[in-house]
């Protein structure tokens, strides 16, 4: 048997939770939507024909009172509802990861969409969360089928095309997992390695755009990579080291190694249908950045990556 096979056991429980369906401090949690495994992608040369960074620029004036949303505005329409429905994953431990002892989804990127039920409802605890796979991120933000995706979410000038983004929430930056016992001291060391990151994700691309040329490995969820490499079918895992953060510590025999090689921006994704939408959104960023609300939030969630940074600078076009 695999040494790693000893971590198994969180991941294990994880997928045991995963279907189920629970409350989450009175909002309610959708099971998952299935998302298939998708083939490795070929490298594309990026598209830089954008600002990715620049948002909608709030609109002037203060913030509507909570419960007294604008007529004809999505925000009055999710008040009628009665809920937010936020998209986001369940195995991105300190993100959004089901807690397997309450079966809620949380971490930062829940908070930062109960923020926004906050400022629609006086209610942080009116969400409705929806389980989706990576690669349905964007689809079921352009349809409406969520009202935002709060998921470790990189924006670029790809994704834009087809949905709106939040101002910039979160920095991040990809990295390797590798065993403790590997000499790899980052990606380019991992030449013809086959190298887990999730369908869907910017990560799998990365990948394949190394010049060493790892071989990149989509699986549909975080869970999934690190069982994949706990079983010695991957070698390495790439994504943003947040995540690999959160993967490391349910593993005792697996690091994280490297620089950072690409830059990730988080936003919120939102329907183009909803421009008025975005601009509340970043109207309640603007606020809780200004407030102290994101520090305590990464307080909360993120504090073993050491002190708070001053939050994302936001950039309006």
């Amino acid at each position: 048997m695999n040494r790693r096979l000893v971590s198994l056991a969180a991941v294990t429980l994880l997928g045991l939770t995963a279907g189920c369906t629970a409350s989450q401090d009175g909002g309610r949690i959708e099971p998952p939507v299935a998302a298939a495994p998708s083939a490795p992608p070929q490298a594309a040369a990026p598209d830089t024909s954008c600002n990715p960074r620049a948002s909608l620029r709030p609109g002037a004036g203060s913030m509507p009172a909570p419960g007294q949303m604008p007529a004809g505005s999505h925000m009055a329409a999710i008040q009628k509802r009665g809920r937010l429905i936020i998209g986001t994953s369940q195995d991105t431990l300190l993100f959004s990861s089901r807690n397997p002892f309450t079966g809620a989804i949380e971490g930062f990127d829940v908070d930062m969409g109960r923020q926004v039920a906050q400022a629609i409802f006086g209610n942080p605890d009116k969400i409705q969360i929806k389980v989706i796979g990576y690669d349905q991120r964007v689809d079921l933000a352009a349809d409406g089928t969520v009202d935002l995706v709060a998921d470790t979410m990189t924006v670029n000038c790809t994704r834009l095309k087809q949905v709106d983004f939040s101002a910039i929430y979160y920095e991040a930056g990809q990295r390797v997992l590798v065993s403790t016992d590997s000499p790899a001291a980052g990606i380019q060391d991992l030449g013809g390695k086959r190298v887990c990151a999730v369908a869907g994700s910017t990560s799998l691309d990365n990948i394949a755009k190394v010049g060493t040329k790892p071989v990149p490995v989509g699986r549909t969820g975080w869970a999934d990579c690190l069982v994949a490499f706990q079983q010695n079918e991957v070698d390495a895992i790439s994504t943003d080291d947040t995540i690999l953060a959160g993967l490391a510590a349910q593993d005792p025999y697996a690091k994280v190694v490297g620089d950072k090689f690409t830059e990730e921006p988080y936003g919120m994704a939102i329907s183009k249908q909803y421009p008025e939408f975005t601009r509340f959104v970043n109207q309640v960023l603007e606020r809780n950045k200004a407030d102290g609300t994101w520090k305590r939030t990464y307080e909360k969630w993120l504090h073993d990556f050491g002190r708070a940074p001053q939050p994302p600078q936001a950039s309006y076009r």
